[in-house]
């Protein structure tokens, strides 16, 4: 019979051994994080003591997101990825969630239409070691004085309050964070996290009206990461920014789809996710 627990640090090493078998190459670092992000929000499904499965969630107020599910392959079509996605989204909506978001590998679009979801937009998960780009306009980095803008910039266009994922992202001093502006105020931002020899770029959120905003942040981002391995998820709509990271070297490594329960996220920017763990 199945039950579900919190994951805390005692489920680290199941949480990574289990994801890593879909080739997600997550750390026990990466739990660390999702379970500081939501303590309370992160699972570890049992069949009797036997842990057989994990999901991962964060709240942002009205907004949630679901991200990495996993269920041992001979527990598979057999209720407990079912059971366990219900068990989280129960626990977003208990944090006031009115939408639910996640990405999704096409061949799991099915499984969460079944559960109410509904899909959105199509992204594709690009990788690539970046060649220097153009000469790009140097922007302003993100610093402690204009981080209340930013979030504010960030809200409004997300749709939910996000500080808690990105007061962290913007304070690491290893972190490229950039923000574009003009009189009129911010015009977009961009944020990525850099670890040893890869990093992550995104969120990058950015008004349509101003879209070569987007493609300079872009820039400014890559044109630093030149030699490290750099994973980026974009919108496939974005044609202008794809055909420059196609140019940067960047190539698709896979796809997935955006999908929501409750009504979706209004698209007001150019956006690139900061994760397809938490949106």
């Amino acid at each position: 019979m199945f039950n579900v627990e919190k994951m805390t640090a005692k489920d680290f090493p199941f949480a990574s051994q289990l994801s890593n078998t879909m080739n997600w190459n997550a750390t026990i670092e990466d739990f660390e994080l999702a379970t500081t992000l939501e303590p309370e929000g992160c699972f570890v499904l049992l069949d009797g003591s036997k842990r057989v499965g994990i999901a991962t969630t964060v709240s942002f107020g009205k907004v949630g997101w679901f991200g990495n599910l996993v269920v041992r392959e001979d527990f598979r079509k057999k209720g407990a990825g079912v059971f366990l996605t219900r068990h989280a989204l129960e626990y977003l909506r208990s944090k006031y969630a009115e939408t639910i978001g996640l990405y999704a590998y096409d061949h799991l679009i099915e499984f969460y239409s079944g559960l109410g979801f509904k899909k959105d937009e199509d992204f594709s998960v690009l990788k690539g070691k970046p060649v220097s780009l153009a000469e790009i306009e140097p922007l302003e980095r993100i610093q402690e004085p204009i981080l209340p803008s930013v979030i504010a910039f960030d809200t409004q266009c997300f749709g939910a309050d996000r500080s808690k994922l990105l007061n962290p992202m913007f304070n690491g001093k290893q972190n490229l964070c950039y923000v574009s502006s003009d009189y009129s105020g911010i015009r977009g931002y961009i944020g990525s996290s850099v670890y040893e020899r890869m990093a992550t770029v995104g969120p990058l959120v950015c008004a349509p009206a101003v879209a070569a905003s987007a493609k300079s942040l872009l820039g400014n981002v890559l044109n630093k990461l030149g030699g490290f391995d750099v994973f980026i998820c974009i919108q496939r709509k974005e044609i202008a920014l794809l055909s420059l990271l196609f140019s940067a070297g960047f190539r698709e490594d896979f796809r997935v789809s955006r999908m929501f329960l409750g009504s979706s996220l209004p698209p007001k920017c150019i956006y690139l996710p900061e994760s397809l763990e938490r949106g």
